[in-house]
């Protein structure tokens, strides 16, 4: 018992300066954080491009890139509260991000979190060949990504 309490404890103070905000210290530092969400955020939308092609038609099905993109999609979705967890609004960085992602951070985390389930979902479709939801699956995944863009991203 006292062992599982000092290893939740060590826990604890490893991954809260993760998903809490804190201001970046200097604009190198700024610029990094920068440059790994928009590196996430590209790989998401590469992953996004054949799901996109096949919901509308213009690709054929295919469960394997489904589940394979869909697996990538979650796991990188999994990842964007901790690179946005860096504050680097005091500093002049080239971003899309608004100021509002650190002013609503819970939201951001939730938005996220809508990201990650609508990816597990689309996964689980394909999983069980399920052809005929797929469509509707895509179009939540994409939708997740809509509802975070039109709050939290410069156009």
């Amino acid at each position: 018992m006292k062992k599982t309490l000092i290893s939740l404890a060590l826990f604890a103070t490893l991954v809260t300066p993760l998903v809490y905000a804190k201001e970046a210290s200097s604009e190198k530092q700024a610029n990094t954080a920068v440059d790994f969400r928009k590196a996430v955020l590209q790989l998401v939308r590469s992953n996004m491009g054949p799901l996109g092609g096949m919901a509308k038609g213009q690709i054929d099905y295919d469960s394997e890139v489904i589940k394979t993109n869909a697996l990538r999609i979650q796991q990188l979705s999994l990842m964007m509260a901790d690179y946005f967890a860096l504050d680097t609004r005091k500093f002049p960085v080239k971003t899309h991000a608004l100021d509002i992602i650190w002013e609503e951070m819970d939201d951001f985390k939730s938005k996220t979190q809508d990201l990650v389930d609508a990816a597990t979902n689309l996964q689980k479709l394909a999983l069980a060949e399920d052809e005929d939801n797929y469509r509707k699956a895509i179009g939540a995944l994409g939708a997740t990504c809509k509802a975070c863009h039109d709050k939290f991203k410069m156009d």
